[in-house]
């Protein structure tokens, strides 16, 4: 059966995935006065909206930096991309459009909908979707693309034997994280299919394990860390919330700094990517020494536990063989150091990942020089437009992924919209 969805009319942009980037791509397309299909193989949509945050959304960062992301494409395409919709804009958007009031959280500097409800976040950018125009169809699985010719329109072809007709295409489909979510690979298979290259995938903000679970006994503690992944060049520093789980570690600051663990392999110890965790972050090093050195009858037991968690001190002071009722005069300058490097530099004895079964994001994708940075259409198939997660960019925990898919979808739907224009003239 083909669905040409109104032959004789003007050929529509279709959008495959109704997430952020794909949500947002039929908002504008639609917007831009374009008759728009917006095509996802769930039931509702919009799954990873659903369960960011908490159940919360955090819709935005409070403030947006190029150089916070990742790419293994050019970080100046990938700046004319996070450029094109600036922070501002975007938070006017989402008032004023969506009708979502944000709200700053300040400890984390995340923007959160007043209500603090994910839910309203997706059901208010597919209701915007419907009301400018966009045609949503659920449960309908995308199996396949067929490309333009100077004949024929590109083809969209569903599950059961089905088709659209297009003027356009926006893949905004994810890449492999959360598969619960709809996340399978689609939208990359087919891209590649297309002639497109891909960046290696690899999960990434993903939880890190440890096994043996060595530090089991500390699972559900959590408290702010100062995190450093040293590089060939410089090194990669995070600040924020640790947990410590049963299976290994997790939180804001494993998370982001997750993705260089993820690719160094973890193939024995030598090639494991060190992490070191300094486990206060408002004392460093040389604050330590001090505290170390004071002339008083204290205990290195009261000290550490008044600093740190009370099991985690305690265990700090295990694995550096210093026995609970030593004072800190009594040290010699060995167990100093041992308890130093413990405090402020410990290397965290991860062994593996998550994966993509809680990965926030996907690494690698689509390399940014195959798509045009201003409209987001393939420098390969003409008349496809690529968006969110299929790309090779990632940001860190934040808000800074919606911010992403919020502006790349954005371009992809206004590209999509003026090639259509093209198209039905």
């Amino acid at each position: 059966m083909v669905d040409l969805d109104g032959a004789a009319a003007e050929l529509p942009v279709v959008v495959i995935g109704a997430g952020a980037a794909g949500t947002m791509a039929a908002i504008f397309a639609a917007g831009a006065g374009r008759r728009c299909v917006l095509v996802e193989r769930t039931r509702d949509g919009g799954r990873k909206i659903l369960v960011s945050g908490g159940g919360r959304c955090n819709v935005l960062p409070s403030r947006v930096e190029p150089g916070q992301y990742f790419t293994g494409s050019s970080p100046n395409t990938l700046k004319k991309m996070l450029l094109s919709w600036p922070l501002a804009e975007q938070r006017r958007f989402f008032e004023e459009e969506v009708g979502l009031r944000l709200v700053l959280e300040p400890e984390t500097g995340k923007l959160f909908p007043e209500s603090n409800k994910a839910r309203q976040v997706r059901d208010g950018l597919l209701d915007l979707a419907e009301r400018r125009g966009t045609v949503l169809r659920f449960d309908s699985y995308v199996v396949g693309l067929r490309p333009s010719t100077d004949t024929e329109p590109w083809r969209v072809l569903l599950d059961g034997g089905h088709e659209i007709a297009a003027a356009a295409v926006v893949i905004a489909t994810g890449g492999l994280s959360v598969p619960t979510t709809g996340s399978d690979g689609t939208g990359l298979r087919m891209v590649k299919q297309l002639g497109h290259t891909l960046n290696d995938t690899y999960p990434a903000l993903t939880p890190l394990t440890a096994d043996p679970p060595v530090h089991a006994g500390l699972a559900g503690i959590s408290l702010s860390v100062v995190l450093e992944a040293p590089l060939a060049k410089g090194s990669l520093a995070t600040r924020g919330g640790f947990l410590f789980t049963h299976r290994g570690y997790s939180g804001p600051s494993v998370l982001d700094v997750s993705h260089l663990a993820v690719r160094s392999g973890g193939d024995g110890p030598a090639a494991r990517q060190p992490i070191y965790a300094r486990w206060t972050p408002e004392v460093d090093a040389k604050g330590w020494e001090a505290l170390m050195l004071e002339k008083h009858a204290g205990t290195v037991a009261v000290l550490l536990r008044r600093h740190l968690p009370t099991r985690l001190a305690d265990h700090l002071l295990a694995e550096a063989r210093i026995e609970e009722g030593r004072t800190l005069p009594q040290l010699r300058r060995e167990e100093r150091g041992r308890l130093l490097e413990a405090v402020t530099r410990y290397r965290l004895p991860w062994t593996g990942d998550e994966g993509y079964k809680k990965a926030e994001v996907t690494g690698g994708g689509v390399p940014l020089g195959e798509v045009d940075p201003r409209t987001m259409e393939s420098r390969v198939a003409p008349g496809l437009f690529l968006c969110g997660e299929i790309l090779d960019a990632f940001g860190p925990i934040g808000g800074y992924n919606f911010f992403w898919a919020w502006a790349t979808g954005r371009a992809a739907g206004l590209g999509a919209a003026a090639r259509t224009a093209q198209a039905n003239d």
